[in-house]
């Protein structure tokens, strides 16, 4: 096991690994503040002013207009604004990986048929 660990490292499939980990973490982190800072108020703008880090519906009985983290101490609400941030994020992360999945494929070129 450890001559095919280190034949694993020596491929740097690990290396590999370790830095597409560190890149995405940072990439999540510039993803989240475009979809926070400027997607979601533009968003807002757009419909009206609406606070998405505020939206939720109360299922406890919470009164509409406190903030979601005041709401949540007073029992449990669906935070759809936090869901669609999310959904934001994933869409733009994974259109950017399809983008850089696309141009990998094309720098390799045609894939031989196997016999």
């Amino acid at each position: 096991m450890f001559k095919e660990f280190k034949a694993f490292i020596n491929q740097g499939n690990a290396i590999d690994l370790a830095v597409g980990v560190l890149i995405g973490a940072a990439f999540g982190k510039i993803v989240n503040s475009i979809v926070v800072d400027i997607v979601t108020p533009i968003l807002s703008l757009a419909l009206g002013r609406i606070d998405f880090a505020n939206s939720y519906i109360p299922l406890a009985s919470q009164p509409l207009g406190m903030p979601i983290a005041d709401a949540k101490k007073l029992g449990a609400v669906i935070a759809y604004g936090a869901f669609l941030n999310n959904v934001v994020e994933f869409l733009i992360v994974a259109f950017s990986i399809f983008l850089v999945v696309r141009q990998v494929n094309k720098l390799r070129g045609p894939v031989a048929p196997k016999p």
